[in-house]
């Protein structure tokens, strides 16, 4: 189905190129590895304007073939990895104005543009609707990056996914190969083909199929009116000293969400009773002095205090863990020490606390989904990576967040997210900044580390050790189960995050092809076939590509 562009209008979309003082700002993201050097970028405002710079694309491209560069697109600009701001880019597509959140009342359902941000979403959707979607805490992300990826964030274990409560949404595709069209594919699509892109919209990754420009949910949930927020954080010199008490902590974190979604084989005594509680275990470095908890849960009921004490009671006994203020910047959360003591607060006032993207840097990230807490192998390496001798950055850490709860309610095929059984969700990360002058301008910059990769070598080398010895018992990547296969006490993961995108999976050095879990697989499982076959009837040209993004059948990877 193709439908009208909405905002149409005479004038062309505006082209921002060399020359003009916003393209230094408008041809990089977030992450400051990544820097293009497009033609241009268009700073869309409406679908119009992404039809028509899609077709102006396309007129310069004539023929049927895969142009020799790409054009990508852009919502917030958090891409990990260099699939919006690669040296192929041709044109970035900046969705970022198209920021409109509203009743769509022919649709019945709530309209989100593609650029708005999550803390934008969240403002718009409860102060005029006393709605949420269960996103991500994290205030600049862009709904098109994130939404597309199956987002998730500190309601989720509540309400589910994002995409779990996605209805429709508008994509412009190249379907014919030569001209742009805006099609709406809704979940009740009459067309197999329209349901197919809807469902590849759940999970399968933006970059895709084409530009993502609205999105609509259906059965969105109301959050907590007031949630209960207490940071805490232990000090690393008690682990070092005891090297014991870090592991325990670590185990115990990881038995407490097997247990607690299963409703057994775990000592503590609640059960089925924590599914309003998201937690972020932030085990930094040991540079940077201390171990965080962030913990978030449901303020309305009368035992809340009660069983956040008694949860941080089973986690880290006091007697045995003192507890200090979470004083410091942990990844993208900045210092939380106002919160050291329980503090109740409206949900949206506790959203907007703990919303930060950090200072611009660079930065590199790997994921794994886990079923079950930690083998005593993992649990070794942790210690040993975060106490590395020979790695010192106070911004390196794995964060461990709360899975499950009503995310594992559906089956792996009912979205293009196939893991709804894992309990742990793992982001490892480590954040750098140009510490040299490399090109000897006077000044740091990007420029800096293009001059010298050794500025960004220590930090890439340790993440990746870190991630191999993680998975050792598994060909150093958290693999996916084979259809119908027994987890073991070794095998407790269930791939990867496409949210968290990570380039070395599809490196044969770091994923090694006898492992038999390639990136698509550690991303989608069992999902791909269908996310290959969607491919092929709404992209057969392959416009929308990156070094990640599904492939064509029967193709090898891109150039």
């Amino acid at each position: 189905m193709s439908t009208p562009s909405t905002g149409s209008r005479s004038r062309a979309p505006i082209e921002v190129g060399p020359g003009d003082d916003r393209y230094e700002a408008l041809r990089r993201g977030f992450n400051q590895r990544w820097i293009a050097s497009p033609e241009h970028v268009v700073v869309a405002t409406s679908t119009a304007d992404v039809e028509a710079a899609v077709n102006a694309w396309l007129d310069r491209h004539p023929g049927t073939g895969t142009p020799p560069r790409r054009i990508t697109v852009r919502s917030g600009g958090h891409c990990y990895e260099d699939f919006v701001c690669g040296d192929d880019v041709a044109v970035i597509i900046d969705v970022s104005a198209m920021n409109r959140v509203s009743y769509d009342p022919e649709m019945d359902a709530y309209c989100v543009e593609a650029g708005a941000s999550n803390w934008h979403i969240a403002t718009q959707l409860y102060r005029t609707y006393g709605l949420a979607v269960p996103g991500g805490s994290c205030y600049s992300v862009g709904a098109g990056g994130h939404i597309s990826a199956g987002g998730f964030g500190l309601l989720s274990r509540l309400h589910g996914l994002t995409v779990d409560h996605l209805y429709a949404v508008e994509v412009v595709t190249v379907r014919d190969r030569t001209r742009a069209a805006v099609t709406v594919a809704r979940k009740d699509s009459a067309d197999p083909a329209l349901r197919d892109l809807w469902w590849a919209h759940t999970g399968g990754g933006g970059g895709n199929f084409g530009v993502i420009t609205r999105y609509w949910f259906r059965d969105l949930p109301r959050p907590p009116a007031q949630v209960l927020l207490r940071t805490v954080a232990w000090e690393w010199k008690l682990f070092e000293e005891n090297p014991e008490l870090f592991l325990g902590l670590v185990r115990r974190y990881g038995s407490f969400f097997e247990g607690e979604q299963s409703g057994g084989d775990s000592d503590f005594p609640g059960r089925y009773d924590h599914w309003d509680m998201f937690t972020l275990l932030k085990l930094n470095h040991r540079k940077a002095g201390k171990v965080g908890l962030i913990v978030q849960l449901d303020a309305t009921r009368a035992d809340s205090v009660h069983r956040l004490e008694a949860f941080l009671d089973y986690l880290a006994p006091e007697p045995d863990y003192p507890r200090h203020p979470l004083d410091l910047r942990m990844g993208e959360h900045p210092a939380l020490e106002e919160l050291y003591i329980p503090t109740r607060l409206p949900w949206l006032t506790a959203t907007q606390n703990l919303n930060e993207s950090g200072p611009s840097r660079c930065g590199k990230y790997k994921s794994a989904y886990h079923t079950a807490g930690f083998t005593e192998d993992q649990l070794a390496t942790i210690y040993d990576y975060l106490t590395d001798p020979d790695y010192s950055n106070d911004q390196a850490l794995l964060q461990v967040d709360s899975y499950g709860g009503r995310i594992n309610d559906l089956p792996a095929d009912a979205t293009a997210v196939p893991q709804r059984s894992s309990v742990l969700k793992l982001q490892f990360q480590t954040y750098w900044t140009w510490d040299r002058d490399a090109n000897h301008d006077g000044v740091y910059d990007f420029q800096d580390a293009r001059a010298d990769p050794g500025i960004a070598a220590p930090h890439l080398d340790w993440i990746r050790r870190f991630y191999s010895a993680m998975y050792a018992a598994t060909d150093g990547v958290p693999a996916v189960l084979p259809p119908g296969g027994a987890e073991t006490p070794e095998q407790n993961t269930d791939g990867c995050y496409i949210g968290y995108c990570d380039a070395d999976l599809s490196d044969p050095e770091f994923n090694p092809p006898e492992a038999e879990q390639p990136w698509y697989r550690l991303y989608y499982k069992d999902n791909y076939d269908r996310l290959q076959r969607t491919k092929a009837h709404w992209d057969p040209r392959d416009v929308f590509r990156h070094r990640q993004s599904v492939r064509l059948p029967g193709t090898g990877a891109h150039p």
